[in-house]
């Protein structure tokens, strides 16, 4: 699970000028999501941090796995970078302090290159930012190459450094691999088909980074393949510029904020982390499962996770149940967020069939499906102001309140969800990127 703490990224003063910094850096993609990304950014993280360099990556779109894992693979908290979710300035300032700081900047792509609005391509164009493409290199040869000229010369303003192939199955398929790309394009590596490296998988996503103890072996393994054919040669510099996003107010001065964190609730963004702390508040982190009570608090935040992996655990908290119960009455401010509000509903039903009673803080049930119910961007008008996030589920739920507002994805996209509230509890399947309207964030912790 990621740490969460504050930390080497964040963000400047706005009002002292700020010199452009410059760092080597490398934005990680490939032709479509499953090729290996996560994977070689990982490996490449490791390698360069076993050999002293100082490494930060950044995860470009909503995303709370994947970070996990680059986090362990670095030693040091990702950050999301997203043109529309953070907003450029944000994106700018985070990259500008980074390259302050690094000998190398990766940035792990979303889905394929081109894919989605804002894509990686568009990302890497914006901040003048080399691409690596991972190509998975299973079942094929040639081709390799074509793939990677297409990608390439798809768009004439992205300049794509290098290629790495996922998956060879010897050293002889790597040369294969190798010789056929056009001469333009630098190999940098390559990494076997090895289910000992390989990163566990579940319906979000991959297994979150706490759940997996041999999980630095998995990255030893990775960075040590990695090795073997790496490309030991740092990309050239890019220049950083300074920016400066909105300033936090200090709404939350003297307030403390509990939050629950644990494998039940652990899609935690650094930055909102981050961004609670420059408000002022004291966070009071707490763990359901393992039967820790509510701290003493001024507000409540149930970030989203796996509760239907954890039904028996959370049905067993009558006592958690009746606490979060009593705050609610009494005003006190609830922020859940997907996985917090099945937590917040009635009921939640596994994809099983299996059943737990949950904290009953709003009336309904959810119950878990084979197909995914809910993806993309999101932006919510709340009465607090405009927020922006994202939704990716597979519950289908049935709640008898009716809805303040309703999402709406900026692309057009199909996806759009409900916003309950009962008193001060505000819940949604929307996970909120506090930074996206810092004013508004800190409202819904407030009376």
């Amino acid at each position: 699970m990621a740490t969460a703490e504050a930390g080497d990224s964040a963000l400047p003063n706005p009002e002292s000028p700020i010199p452009n910094s410059s760092c080597p850096a490398l934005l990680v993609s490939a032709p479509a999501s499953g090729q290996g990304k996560t994977s070689v950014t990982a490996a490449i993280a490791r390698w360069h941090a076993r050999q002293g360099r100082r490494v930060r990556v950044f995860k470009t779109g909503p995303d709370f796995l994947d970070p996990m894992v680059l986090e362990r693979a670095s030693g040091h908290p990702v950050y999301q970078l997203d043109l529309w979710m953070c907003g450029e300035a944000e994106v700018r300032a985070r990259l500008h302090r980074a390259a302050g700081e690094a000998d190398l900047i990766l940035i792990e792509g979303v889905m394929g290159l081109f894919d989605g609005k804002p894509s990686s391509a568009d990302l890497a164009v914006a901040l003048g930012v080399p691409v690596l493409a991972v190509i998975d290199g299973s079942s094929m040869a040639q081709t390799f190459g074509a793939l990677a000229a297409g990608l390439a010369r798809y768009r004439d303003d992205v300049r794509v450094y290098g290629v790495a192939a996922n998956r060879i199955g010897s050293e002889y398929h790597a040369r294969l691999l190798r010789e056929s790309l056009p001469a333009e394009l630098r190999w940098l590596g390559a990494l076997p088909r090895d289910p000992a490296m390989a990163l566990p998988e579940r319906h979000l996503g991959l297994v979150s980074a706490g759940e997996l103890g041999d999980l630095d072996a998995r990255l030893d393994a990775l960075a040590d393949a990695w090795g073997a054919h790496a490309d030991a040669e740092l990309p050239p510099p890019v220049e950083f510029a300074a920016a400066a996003p909105p300033p936090v107010p200090p709404a939350l001065r003297g307030k403390t904020v509990a939050i629950a964190r644990d494998a039940a609730f652990c899609f935690l963004y650094p930055a909102n982390l981050e961004l609670l702390r420059e408000a002022g508040a004291e966070l009071a982190f707490f763990s359901p499962l393992a039967g820790d009570a509510l701290p003493c608090c001024d507000a409540v935040w149930l970030p989203g996770g796996y509760p239907e992996l954890h039904l028996p655990a959370l049905s067993a908290r009558a006592d958690l149940r009746a606490q979060l119960c009593a705050l609610r009455d009494a005003g006190t401010p609830i922020l859940a967020e997907c996985g917090g509000l099945l937590y917040a509903l009635d009921r939640l039903s596994d994809r099983d069939g299996a059943q737990g009673r949950m904290a009953g803080l709003l009336p309904g049930h959810a119950a878990l499906q084979p197909k995914l119910a809910a993806l993309g961007l999101q932006s919510v008008e709340l009465p607090e102001g405009e927020l922006r996030g994202h939704t990716f589920h597979y519950a289908r739920a049935e709640i008898a309140a009716a809805p303040i507002a309703h999402s709406h994805n900026p692309n057009g996209g199909p996806s759009r969800e409900a916003l309950y509230r009962d008193r001060r509890l505000s819940a949604s399947f929307v996970h909120f990127y506090f930074p996206s309207n810092p004013e508004a964030a800190l409202r819904l912790f407030l009376p």
